[in-house]
Parts: C-alpha cells; structure tokens; sequence
C-alpha cells in the first residue's frame, strides 16, 4: 500500500462508536508500527485532517475534513437535499431509514435518521455497504450501467449470513425484479434479524447516484407491510432525484437492455 493509501486507511479508523483513538490502538488496527503510524498521523494533522485531544492525547478527526466536506456539499448537495425526505420516510415509516452514496466502486452511507423505537435497525454513518448482501446494492445495480454491474461480478461474493446471495443468477434475479417495481427487498442478506427495503436515487443521466433504504427487525415485517414500505422507499426516491435534477425520474421502468 502507498504512503497516501497508508494515510487515508487512518482515517478510516474513526467511527461515530469510536471518535477518539490513542496511538497505540491506531497502530494496532492499522497493523502499522507505532513510529509509522506516528508520522502518517503528523502529516495529517499538517493539514487539519487529524487533530490531538489537548488532554487525553487521544487522535480525532480534524476540521480540515469538515472544510473538504462544505467545499463539495456546495457542489453537489447530495445530502443537503436528501436529509429532509429521508426524514420524512423515518416518521412515516416508523424505522431506520439511511442513505447512500455511490463512490469509488461501493455504496458509502452518508446519513442516516434512527427509528425512535426501542428494537431499532441501527446503521452507521460511514458503514460500506455490498451492494450484492444489501436491499441498498440491488437496488443500485438494477438501474445501473452493464458495465458497472459486470464489474461486480468480476470478484467472489462474500457471504455475510447464510441468506446471502452468492450466486450471479440469484443477483441477478433480485436485480431484475427490483428494476420491475422500482424497489429492492432483502432478508437477513447482510445482518441477521434485519428486512430492508430500498429504492435508487437517479442522477441526470437516469443512472442511480446513490440509495435510500428502510431497515427494520425482521419480526415487524409481512408481505403488506413490506410493500407499503417499498413504495414509500421508491417515492422518496423519485422526490429526491427529481429535486436534484430537475427530471421526472421515475424508478420503476423495466430493467435497460443487458
């Protein structure tokens, strides 16, 4: 990995469940040697992208990524826009809906509103997201590009709980039917316990930017109470391309021409 490659995977140490971390346990996650990890820290911190609590001497993320974030928020206000609707579809559905962002070849998720009740889907902010295990990746896939989804298949698919699709056919049978009725459903594909629905947020080319999904426990879920939230997914969906285009986009046209 290169000295950047190093740098950047720092960063990535950080969660909302961990904002803070010693130098020790940054060396140990990252499998670097203290010194290393010291000096990539350093250079960081240079450029406000890592800060040193005064006190705990603990690392945490620096106002430079802030300051990067605004810059491209201000260009594209992916979230800007879509925080609100996503919003709107966790009251109106009364669980966890999040949002994603297709970038560098995955699904980053880049806001999420938490259902106020006490058995919850929790997700994270900045959590990867397979776009094979996951409502939020079928549902990327099944209005994406052919050569975006042959890439994916260009690797094994990683199975994450014993209901997870692992085959191209069983893909891309999900895909097929997700770009039927504009919206994706997955069973315990990525976490035990959790049923998830999704829909695509188009851009102005009608190709998916990016996903909205409502996660639930798997116990409040029937075939009814699926649907209604999968065409509340796919109109949210459509509210938020539409605000972010200008376009009428609409998610649920048969799958492109393979």
């Amino acid at each position: 990995m290169s000295t950047v490659g190093k740098a950047i995977s720092l960063l990535e140490l950080f969660t909302p469940k961990e904002p803070e971390i010693g130098l020790s346990d940054i060396a140990r996650k990252s499998g670097l040697d203290k010194a290393t990890a010291r000096r990539l820290l350093m250079a960081l911190a240079e450029h406000r992208l890592i800060e040193q609590e005064p006190l705990s001497r603990r690392y945490r993320l620096g106002a430079g990524l802030s300051r990067l974030a605004r810059m491209r928020d201000a260009h594209l206000p992916f979230v800007r826009v879509a925080a609100p609707i996503v919003r709107e579809l966790a009251l109106e559905t009364g669980e966890t809906v999040h949002l994603s962002e297709f970038s560098a070849g995955a699904l980053l998720t880049v806001h999420v509103e938490l259902s106020a009740r006490a058995n919850r889907v929790s997700v994270d902010v900045g959590q990867i997201l397979p776009l094979h295990g996951t409502a939020s990746g079928i549902a990327f896939l099944a209005f994406s590009r052919p050569e975006t989804i042959e890439a994916h298949f260009g690797k094994p698919l990683t199975a994450f709980t014993q209901h997870t699709m692992t085959s191209r056919e069983a893909v891309m049978g999900a895909v097929r039917l997700a770009a039927t009725r504009g919206y994706s459903r997955s069973a315990q594909g990525y976490e035990e316990g959790v049923h998830s629905v999704a829909a695509p947020i188009l851009g102005s080319d009608g190709f998916p930017i990016g996903t909205l999904a409502v996660a639930s426990p798997l116990s409040r879920i029937d075939d009814a109470i699926a649907e209604r939230q999968g065409e509340a997914a796919r109109e949210a969906g459509r509210r938020i391309s539409t605000e972010l285009t200008g376009e009428q986009w609409h998610a649920s046209v048969p799958l492109r021409q393979r």
